[in-house]
């Protein structure tokens, strides 16, 4: 019964984000709009990133000596020199996991 209600919940979300991309003509939209939708990824993206690497469970901000800050911020450096988001997530990636394993 779960997994319906899984499934029904996953469709919804799904048909709302979807409505907006299928149903609405980019040709309506005014120069302004179309202006400021051009800021939504980059101020979601940090809204969505931040309490993932920052924050534990709880709420509280995370030790320095997590590997999940030192990962970022070789991601962080990583995507300044290389300008390229594969190479940006697979350092961020390998760090991690590399940080992991050795010193956790």
């Amino acid at each position: 019964m779960i997994w319906i209600w899984i499934s029904i919940a996953g469709l919804v979300t799904f048909l709302i984000r979807y409505s907006m991309i299928a149903f609405v003509n980019p040709k309506t939209l005014n120069v302004t709009l179309k202006k400021v939708l051009n800021y939504v990824p980059s101020a979601v993206f940090p809204a969505l990133i931040f309490p993932a690497i920052f924050l534990d469970q709880k709420g509280y901000l995370v030790n320095i000596s997590n590997p999940q800050i030192w990962a970022f911020f070789i991601a962080v450096i990583a995507g300044y020199y290389f300008k390229n988001i594969i190479l940006t997530i697979l350092s961020g990636l390998f760090s991690f996991w590399i940080l992991i394993f050795y010193f956790n």
